[in-house]
Order: C-alpha cells, then sequence, then structure tokens
C-alpha cells in the first residue's frame, strides 16, 4: 500500500512540474489513452488523449504564464483529490471570452483515478465565477 501510495505522490508531483512546465505533451502524456473526464470549464466529457490535448491547450493558450499550486493531497485507493490553486494571466480566449490581459487566480479540486500509472478518469472543479470575477466579467463578492 505505501509503495501505491508513494508512486501516487510522484505522479502529482509530475502533473503539477508539467502544468508549471508549461509542457502540453508531458501534460497529454499523464492520461491513459481511455482517459474519460468532466471539467466544468469544458464543454461536455472529455475522452481521449486528443480531446484532453484540446482541453488542456485551450487552458495554457489562455493563461501561458499558468501556476498551479498543491494545497492539499488526499489518496484513498488508485484516487487522488488534489486541491490546488492557479494563478496567472488572462492571454488568450477562454470559454469564448477574449484576452483581458488581467491576473486572475483560481482555486480548484481535481479528482483523478489512476489506472497502470496514467490518470484514466477525472473529475475537474474549479471556481468559474472567481475567474469571471478576476477578469472583470461579474463584480467582487
Amino acid at each position: 500500500m505505501m509503495a501505491v501510495i508513494e508512486d501516487l505522490h510522484y505522479q502529482i508531483k509530475h502533473l503539477i512540474s508539467a502544468w508549471n512546465g508549461h509542457d502540453l505533451d508531458a501534460l497529454v502524456a499523464l492520461h491513459a489513452a481511455d482517459y474519460e473526464g468532466h471539467d466544468v470549464g469544458q464543454p461536455g466529457v472529455v475522452r481521449g488523449l486528443s480531446e484532453v490535448r484540446t482541453a488542456l491547450e485551450r487552458y495554457l493558450l489562455a493563461f501561458p504564464d499558468i501556476e498551479l499550486t498543491p494545497e492539499d493531497v488526499l489518496i484513498d485507493g488508485q484516487t487522488v483529490a488534489l486541491l490546488w490553486q492557479a494563478r496567472g494571466t488572462h492571454r488568450g480566449v477562454l470559454m469564448h471570452i477574449p484576452a483581458t490581459g488581467r491576473k486572475v487566480a483560481v482555486r480548484g479540486v481535481s479528482l483523478l483515478t489512476y489506472r497502470d500509472g496514467k490518470i484514466w478518469r477525472g473529475s475537474i472543479i474549479w471556481d468559474v465565477a472567481g475567474l469571471l470575477r478576476g477578469i472583470g466579467l461579474l463584480p467582487e463578492l
């Protein structure tokens, strides 16, 4: 069991490193070929590596300086709950919203299930309203 936990901690470190290195190829390679996931900022279900690439590329193009900071990690079997904060400058289109040049910070949780060392299933839930406030489309609370 300890080996599984250590391996998943390594996988999460690699995931954070790929995000912060803006390495699209490395991010895609962390996913299983038959990946299926839900992301509140993406239309519909993301299936397979092609759709993973498209989804991740949207974020990297919209926030080319994105930095992901892990805040907490919980592991249960092959499932990881990763609480994170992302910071970046809105420099590209995201969710049909043109670049604003504003710096934003949002928090989210990624629930990731691993199989054979790859992310097989995912649910990514993040503060879309916080992003919209940060880029000036919603009023501050």
